[in-house]
């Protein structure tokens, strides 16, 4: 399979089947869904599940989605960055998983940066957003240095979920007119 994206540490490409037992190692783990708001996956066929109905739906229906993230350097598949359209919201994020190993190097930035530039330049998309928990100090780092702004604390919609929230551009609300 192609990259879609490539630097010098990095490759990001669609998820497939085979990566069922990579895709299981980083949403098993407690420590890399410790701010996901997501369950652990409790079986390969969860991972399979998520491959198949969620990654590659999104990838038909929308033309992007949440790609593989491979480290060069060990030929790994070490987690996922990529956009999501959130169809609740109405919005496109940007988010990020990579196993515990691979955290402090850089590559979740370098990874995001790169995401953000082709969610802008190649698919055209104006705004993208970033969600992270407030705790997750790491997370909400990564979008500051890719150059979102925040822009609001506030819950998910129909959840009770205190988030930070990021977004691409500036939006002016009724109290800043």
């Amino acid at each position: 399979m192609s990259p879609i994206i490539e630097t010098s540490r990095l490759l990001l490409r669609e998820f497939t089947l085979e990566d069922i037992a990579d895709v299981y190692a980083f949403g098993s783990n407690e420590v890399v869904n410790r701010y996901t708001g997501d369950p652990l996956m409790e079986s390969p066929a969860q991972a399979r599940k998520v491959i198949s109905d969620t990654w590659l739906v999104d990838y038909k229906t929308y033309g992007y989605g949440r790609w593989a993230l491979i480290y060069k350097p060990e030929k790994k598949l070490i987690g996922f960055v990529g956009l999501k359209y959130l169809s609740d919201i109405q919005e496109t994020d940007i988010g990020y998983r990579l196993l515990p190993d691979y955290w402090g190097k850089g590559i979740a930035t370098e990874a995001a940066k790169e995401v953000l530039a082709y969610g802008q330049q190649t698919l055209g998309i104006k705004r993208i957003i970033g969600i992270a928990f407030p705790e997750n100090i790491a997370s909400c780092r990564v979008l500051e240095k890719i150059g979102l702004k925040w822009y609001k604390t506030a819950d998910y919609p129909g959840e009770n979920k205190t988030l930070h929230w990021y977004q691409t551009t500036e939006v002016k609300g009724p109290e800043q007119s």
